[in-house]
């Protein structure tokens, strides 16, 4: 008589059952741990340890003194005035067939944030025409609770995404999230690589889970697959690992969590990127060891909904053949 698999019995056994079948056992049980450590120290004052979005009073405080100097009603204008920003990769050993390749790329949009945000972002990318969708995390708008309303702004814009996408988590999903997501059409990439195919020839696309805060992400898995000679585009949501994937041999590297800084300075220079990197990854165009790396600052926003000397952005790759 074979052996049957245990039942699970009610959502949470069914939700751990899925995520150890996805994801291996020991990652599904690393980042529910995590997870739920993280979120019983929010609320248990004798093991807190700072992080702005977690603190009750944090955006109250904000909008208060935003409100106070006369920038709160700009700043969440701004939050709503998307940006459509064109870059191009050249790259010398991209196969011919995919010249002209378009990816579009949206980042921290935290869904649940701001419903005039999520419907901006919707209607910016609607009439846009690309080949592949990719998402470099941060759905949701707490780092714990509920992930309902997350994942309803998200099958609402997985209405409005044309073909496929590709997606990472970040420090602000729980990985709860996963099996929602990939129910809904989105594809997660944990600690993955999936080959991407045009007229016979092939580029390869890698994502880690989040390595900000969870530290569950694995290069060497994502990658170890990737032929030496492949073109290859990694998505990170952070850029805190950028040392680690050039080395890796990537091409392409995307990510966001930065958000440009969101409340910035007059001339775009943030206060705080939330990343232990250099200030010139902090957004945009940049380049290590050979490796071209985008920081997207996001379509959406954190901890308040308001943007300063700082747009959101949707962002349009087009990849090209030639010197780097």
């Amino acid at each position: 008589m074979t052996a049957r698999a245990p039942t699970p019995k009610n959502h949470d056994e069914l939700l751990s059952y899925r995520l150890s079948l996805r994801l291996g056992p020991v990652h599904a049980r690393q980042r529910l741990g995590i997870e739920q450590e993280a979120e019983s120290r929010i609320f248990d004052r004798e093991r807190w340890s700072f992080h702005l979005e977690n603190i009750t009073n944090a955006p109250g405080f904000i909008r208060f003194c935003l409100k106070l100097v006369g920038l709160h009603q700009r700043g969440q204008n701004n939050s709503r005035q998307l940006q459509t920003v064109h870059n191009g990769f050249s790259l010398p050993a991209l196969p011919e067939a995919f010249e002209g390749y378009r990816i579009l790329h949206l980042t921290d949009l935290h869904v649940d944030m701001d419903e005039a945000n999520l419907q901006a972002v919707i209607d910016k990318i609607t009439p846009l025409e690309y080949d592949l969708c990719v998402l470099t995390g941060d759905y949701r708008r707490q780092t714990w609770g509920p992930v309902d309303d997350a994942l309803a702004g998200m099958a609402k814009l997985r209405d409005a995404i044309k073909g496929d996408a590709y997606a990472v988590l970040g420090n602000h999903d729980s990985v709860r999230m996963l099996p929602g997501l990939e129910d809904m059409g989105y594809t997660l990439l944990m600690n993955e690589m999936v080959p991407l195919e045009r007229s016979g020839h092939q580029i390869y696309l890698a994502g880690v889970d989040d390595a900000h805060y969870y530290k569950v992400h694995n290069l060497q898995q994502a990658g170890d697959k990737i032929p030496p000679e492949g073109t290859s585009i990694l998505l990170s949501h952070t850029p805190e690992i950028w040392r680690e994937a050039a080395h890796a041999g990537h091409d392409i590297f995307l990510c966001g969590h930065t958000h440009g800084g969101q409340i910035c300075l007059p001339g775009g220079i943030p206060v705080t990127l939330d990343s232990d990197i250099p200030r010139r990854l902090g957004r945009g165009l940049w380049r290590v060891n050979g490796m071209l790396g985008y920081t997207s600052p996001g379509a959406g926003t954190s901890v308040v909904n308001v943007r300063l000397n700082c747009p959101p952005e949707i962002t349009l790759h087009t990849l090209t053949r030639g010197p780097r």
